[in-house]
């Protein structure tokens, strides 16, 4: 959509074009009461079934904790205005506790109940961590001993005892967290079905330009594991686990990408957090 044409009965109107991804392209909008909204509308890309779970997780979500989902028609969402104030923008200004202690919260109320039905196109985890697996099976075969090779272990021990299975968010970090007239809320959810620990972890990887500062501090690492760990009745060092998994995804995927230097950052912080986990 190279033009800014939404349904009508939407009524909305003047678009304004504040964000352009591989994926999709953000509006913020007018409501015809004169409050802003955003629209998300997609692009044609191999995962828009990521995108599309993710409105029928906000849909479910109904607002707690969440962006609220106002319209969708197509590939195209209506979505509550959920401010202009980043997570980071917190770290960077009042610090990085301050900011965990926010995540944390929002974290909670993500995962409180819900008397709706989850939605039933929920992604199982397991799918979720087919390119570590690969990546595992490619390093197994080439006898090489890599971090992949052991976090597929974890992530195979994790997936197969889950603490629980929840309904997830599935990307959370501290630029998926706004702070708008509501509070604190997630947006760009996936849609996901698993360990709620999953969760937790991405939050040990960001934010991304503080990977090599901020990231890899043992500290930072130790009182994660426990707040986190705390808020979703889990034990700190299984906590870390996800950490680690999660850490070894997420770099599966830059290597796919050809990506050396962010596969390089993220493999750092592993490092780092397994080496809070050896002390448990």
């Amino acid at each position: 959509m190279d033009q800014a044409v939404f349904p009508d009965l939407w009524e909305v109107s003047d678009p304004q074009l504040i964000a352009e991804t591989f994926s999709s392209r953000i509006w913020k909008v007018r409501l015809a009461d004169g409050s802003p909204a955003v629209v998300k509308a997609l692009k044609p890309f191999d995962d828009v079934a990521d995108e599309l779970r993710g409105a029928h997780y906000l849909s479910w979500r109904d607002g707690v904790g969440a962006v609220r989902l106002l319209g969708f028609e197509g590939h195209n969402m209506l979505l509550e205005f959920a401010g202009d104030r980043l997570l980071v923008d917190d770290l960077n200004e009042h610090g990085d506790r301050h900011a965990t202690d926010i995540a944390n919260e929002v974290m909670a109320r993500l995962f409180s109940p819900s008397d709706a039905p989850p939605p039933g196109d929920l992604q199982p985890l397991k799918e979720r961590f087919s390119s570590l697996f690969k990546k595992a099976g490619q390093d197994r075969s080439a006898e090489l001993e890599s971090p992949y090779r052991d976090g597929a272990v974890i992530a195979e021990r994790l997936l197969s005892n889950p603490h629980d299975l929840r309904v997830l968010h599935g990307d959370l970090h501290h630029e998926n967290v706004l702070h708008g007239d509501r509070g604190w809320l997630a947006i760009d959810p996936k849609g996901l079905i698993g360990d709620p620990g999953f969760d937790a972890a991405n939050f040990f990887y960001n934010p991304l330009d503080r990977q090599a500062d901020l990231c890899i501090r043992p500290e930072r690492i130790a009182v994660m594991a426990e707040l986190f760990a705390g808020t979703l009745g889990q034990r700190p060092d299984t906590i870390l686990d996800h950490a680690i998994a999660w850490g070894c995804l997420s770099a599966s995927w830059h290597a796919e990408d050809g990506n050396d230097r962010d596969e390089t950052s993220e493999l750092a912080v592993v490092a780092a957090v397994r080496g809070v986990r050896a002390r448990f």
